[in-house]
């Protein structure tokens, strides 16, 4: 399952138009990482656990289908809203959900051996994360993130306190 916010785009019970006014029947809302045109899943719940279709296709009222509501995950999303034939009506990029600037924080200690420590999700990215050890903060040359690994350079210090902040 995925941690998932509501999108401020079509997040609940939006209703889309083409540019005429017309009711954007049959439209499409496609998901990409921002900036990209990688797509990048929303879900139909904030349970997290069902991926919407990528176009998400609108209903003949123009609204999002079944819940009427798009959860989206931590990450910046471009959005892309096209009328029933595909042409391009508008987008929105490095959109990010609402309540997703909430840092989840784990805390870790050191053995003076161990270099990787397990997160329990991966963060969005290396420049979203914040490392302390004994309440230093660590340059993030010091570290690296591979999914949801975290992998120091150096093995932090026996009885070192670790603090990471992730988003």
């Amino acid at each position: 399952m995925a941690v998932v916010y509501i999108s401020p785009v079509g997040g609940v019970a939006a209703q889309f138009f083409a540019n005429d006014g017309t009711v954007l029947s049959g439209g499409k809302i496609y998901t990409y990482a921002a900036g990209t045109s990688t797509p990048l899943t929303s879900y139909t719940t904030s349970a997290g656990s069902i991926a919407r279709s990528n176009p998400i296709i609108l209903d003949s009222a123009g609204r999002v289908p079944g819940s009427g509501e798009i959860w989206i995950t931590s990450a910046s999303y471009k959005f892309s809203l096209n009328d029933s034939t595909d042409a391009l009506i508008a987008t929105y990029d490095n959109v990010f959900a609402i309540g997703a600037s909430y840092y989840q924080i784990q805390n870790f200690t050191g053995d003076g051996s161990t270099t990787s420590f397990t997160l329990s999700s991966a963060p969005n990215n290396e420049n979203s994360t914040f490392v302390y050890i004994n309440g230093v903060y660590q340059n993030k040359n010091t570290y690296s993130i591979s999914g949801v690994t975290l992998i120091f350079s150096e093995a932090p210090p026996t009885t070192s306190k670790i603090e990471v902040m992730f988003i």
